[in-house]
């Protein structure tokens, strides 16, 4: 058996349920080592706080956990909400505030090391430790959740480059990071919105223990939360009728993992531009070389991440 994958998480957790999937998958991977988590679009330590009480659930107080850039930088275009607590936790979660350079601090350690950095929120950390440590880029080895391409095809959320959310929060730091990156997988949307959460998964969540319990409760309050999101599946064809969520997160956590059982991949080159104050990615035969997600198969990943996130039930 192959030595599992060194990752470092960097995550927005705390807003869209599918940050806390994604760290729940990678808790749940025998082919991953988590060496680190760094939170971004912070407020006031609260998204750190998010990650380590979710990590107590799984009993893994060793993983180091490091409040990043704040929500309120000038660089971000808006201030991200967080949902109501008292509804999405099943008890108070403790902030754990910190200077933003121990997680930058955190984050060269481990890109030294040789650890995959997984991005799954605005790239601002990143770029921060690139401002610090000149270079540190280009030996970084970067799977990150974001890119829009091609359209995606009839029947699917026909979203655009002005929704690829974590590029687009904050441009500045995401073309500077998306051109010097070493290494370079990008897990593009319109790609993601090919992944579900089910309320047909529920049940088993909630027998995977208390973590599994959180993921069922915080599922069926975004449900509640964001009634636009289920009407979803009247609207396109692709969308099931039991639709909760997109799973864009824990999609680019199991690529990272090297799961190619139900996603395709293409070698390519990648242009990288900011256009009237957004972030473009285009296939270009003049760009940088790249990694990019091109299809999946949603019922082989569903299988795979839900087996994943109950494997310890």
């Amino acid at each position: 058996m192959a030595d599992p994958v060194a990752v470092h998480l960097d995550t927005d957790i705390g807003g869209d349920i599918d940050d806390l999937c994604a760290l729940a998958f990678l808790l749940g991977a025998t082919s991953a080592r988590i060496a680190g988590i760094t939170t971004c679009s912070e407020r006031d330590g609260r998204r750190a706080g998010y990650a380590r009480h979710i990590l107590a659930l799984a009993g893994r107080r060793d993983v180091p956990v490091c409040a990043g850039a704040n929500s309120s930088l000038a660089r971000y275009r808006l201030d991200p909400s967080i949902p109501d607590e008292a509804s999405f936790w099943a008890e108070p979660v403790a902030p754990a505030p910190g200077p933003v350079e121990a997680a930058l601090d955190l984050l060269v350690a481990n890109i030294e090391a040789g650890t995959r950095v997984i991005a799954i929120g605005p790239l601002t950390n990143l770029a921060l430790a690139e401002e610090r440590c000149a270079g540190l880029l280009a030996r970084t080895d970067l799977i990150a959740m974001g890119g829009w391409f091609d359209p995606p095809p009839p029947g699917i959320v026909p979203w655009t480059f002005r929704d690829d959310f974590n590029l687009q929060l904050d441009v500045t730091s995401a073309e500077a990071v998306l051109t010097r990156a070493g290494k370079l997988t990008l897990v593009p949307t319109t790609v993601t919105v090919q992944t579900f959460l089910r309320r047909s998964h529920l049940g088993r969540l909630e027998a995977a223990g208390r973590l599994g319990a959180l993921l069922a409760r915080q599922a069926r309050c975004h449900d509640a939360a964001w009634r636009s999101m289920p009407e979803l599946a009247f609207i396109f064809d692709y969308v099931p009728e039991d639709f909760l969520n997109f799973q864009h997160d824990p999609l680019t956590c199991a690529v990272a993992l090297g799961w190619t059982a139900g996603v395709g991949l293409q070698e390519c080159r990648v242009a990288v531009a900011l256009e009237s104050g957004w972030l473009r990615t285009r296939i270009d035969p003049a760009g940088r070389p790249a990694t990019v997600a091109s299809a999946v198969q949603d019922e082989a990943f569903a299988d795979y991440w839900l087996s994943t996130v109950t494997r310890n039930a």
